[in-house]
């Protein structure tokens, strides 16, 4: 056995439990690791530079697949159910012993990388990957030690990452041959039977969830993060679709991150050192950061090229919409270094509401808003090609339910009492349709948007009247400069008053059909702000 590369305190693959590997690879340079796929035949470089891979069989998450550990540390803590799927200790253990013996022989590349742009929250991480891509990603994602620092680098946690190794549900325990286990315990993660990379970004997202809520008081956050020229932050929430990336990339503000942040006494932090942007029709128009952060260094997934060359073309979906790219948030320049913020001064939760029932902007009590926080919702048009147009309401929990190893409320709780300790702004921004629903109305002008924006962060409706809708109970500005005022009252902007009247209680209605999963845990407090179904006539 030999171990190569910018070897970290000198410690061996053995105490990993890797005595047996043919080669180990530390801490490589981009290039080195770009060179090593190239010569596997792993990927290609693209004509900006890129390197470009095939993750194979999962070009996604596999919710159901991932696992927590089921011991006396996680019984009694852990949201058990869907999103955490309970997995034994002893079975962990054998998949662990398992993945082991698989990796002999074979060469595996080691990253030390740490996670937290905060000193005082930082978990140091240590990533054994069968593929030099995988370990690329990690190098992207991740933020990076500097080499003195690797020089004593220790870890906190342990990623084993194994593409190849395929369980056996009938000896492993899993549901199929893919899967991902987090042991809270022993500090070990195990993925297995899916290169998809974004399986090694959430679990490291999910571990921190656990972690800085539940032991440091810290709220964890799946949202983008900005800071103004007066050193002002401001967080965007919003699942995919509502416009959180675009809205947050704002020339005349410093990005902190795009995805992942956590929010202590001190202020708001990144929890990662990269980026992991969708690529889907993706243009210099349309979003330039992205576009011309993908260069060498940066990975591709699963994305397609013209016939004939290395220029990608991103309007092709052929193995996938979820083309995506990571790159190190140095690629992007705007970006703070490091990436940290102070409290922040007002907070944005982004619906696409095509229902066109929730005010283009409206002001958020702290109940409102843990309300709106626990509900997470949007809402998507339904594919036409059964000619269904009828929109569809979307919830996730916290506005990222798949990642959350403790119940929802823990996390709004939380997210309350520095509401009120920092006297924050909250506001429910509707991208969505204005003048009536999907079919009738009109998607909200990007302008508009921007502008009710800008004026929530420069204090413009501070001494404004505000209105209050007759469903959920929101008050909304009256009036914004860009913006016709006839479109700030939902109601308003709709011709038909009976059928808004209709669409209002339907939304109402799956707002508390939803919420109801939840209301057994939830305090007085959070519960005030339910939308009142029976006001709306």
């Amino acid at each position: 056995m030999n171990e190569i590369g910018n070897k970290s305190a000198q410690v061996s693959i053995t105490d990993l439990g890797l005595e047996h590997v043919e080669m180990a690879y530390w801490n490589l340079h981009p290039s080195e690791l770009i060179e090593d796929c190239i010569h596997r035949g792993d990927g290609f470089l693209t004509d900006t530079g890129a390197l470009a891979v095939d993750t194979g069989e999962f070009t996604g998450r596999s919710p159901k697949d991932k696992f927590v550990v089921f011991d006396a540390n996680t019984e009694k803590t852990v949201w058990w159910g869907d999103v955490n799927n309970r997995f034994e200790a002893d079975k962990f253990d054998s998949l662990y012993q398992r993945m082991r013996a698989y990796f002999s022989g074979k060469e595996v590349w080691v990253r030390d990388a740490y996670a937290c742009a905060d000193a005082k929250y930082r978990i140091n991480i240590r990533v054994v990957n069968e593929y030099p891509w995988s370990n690329l990603f990690a190098h992207n994602l991740f933020l990076r030690p500097t080499s003195e620092e690797i020089k004593t680098f220790k870890h906190d946690w342990v990623i084993f990452n194994a593409p190849g190794f395929k369980a056996d549900p009938k000896i492993d325990g899993t549901r199929q041959h893919n899967f991902a286990v987090i042991n809270f315990t022993k500090k070990i993660i195990l993925i297995g039977g899916t290169a998809y990379t974004g399986e090694i970004k959430k679990s490291i997202f999910a571990v921190l969830n656990y972690i800085l809520p539940h032991q440091h008081k810290v709220l964890s956050m799946h949202c983008s993060a900005n800071i103004g020229a007066a050193g002002d932050t401001a967080i965007f929430f919003g699942l995919s679709g509502t416009g959180k990336t675009t809205l947050s990339a704002d020339p005349n503000r410093k990005l902190i991150g795009d995805d992942e942040h956590g929010w202590s006494d001190r202020g708001v932090f990144n929890f990662e050192g990269g980026c992991y942007a969708k690529c889907v029709d993706l243009s210099a128009e349309k979003e330039p950061q992205i576009f011309n952060a993908i260069t060498f260094g940066s990975l591709l997934e699963n994305i397609s090229c013209f016939e004939g060359t290395t220029t990608v073309d991103y309007s092709n979906i052929s193995r996938t919409e979820n083309t995506r790219v990571s790159y190190p948030s140095s690629y992007i320049d705007n970006a703070v270094s490091p990436a940290v913020g102070d409290i922040p001064k007002n907070i944005f939760f982004l619906t696409c509401d095509a229902f066109g029932v929730l005010p283009p902007i409206s002001r958020l009590t702290p109940a409102q808003a843990m309300y709106h926080f626990i509900s997470g919702y949007t809402a998507k048009v339904a594919g036409t090609e059964m000619g269904v147009t009828e929109p569809t309401t979307t919830f996730s929990a916290c506005f990222g339910k798949a990642f959350l190893p403790l119940h929802p409320t823990a996390y709004a709780e939380l997210l309350g009492e520095k509401l009120k300790t920092h006297h924050v702004k909250v506001w429910l921004l509707n991208t969505g349709w204005v003048g009536g629903a999907y079919g009738t109305g009109s998607r909200i002008k990007l302008s508009y948007t921007r502008a009710l924006i800008s004026a929530a962060l420069n204090g413009d409706f501070d001494k404004l009247e505000f209105g209050e809708t007759d469903f959920f109970k929101l008050a909304y500005p009256t009036s914004c400069s860009g913006v016709p005022q006839e479109l700030m009252n939902p109601k308003n902007s709709w011709a038909d008053k009976a059928a808004y009247d209709a669409k209002a209680r339907h939304l109402a209605e799956q707002f508390v059909k939803n919420f109801s999963q939840y209301a057994g845990a939830a305090n007085a407090e959070i519960l005030s702000a339910a939308p009142q179904v029976s006001t709306l006539v």
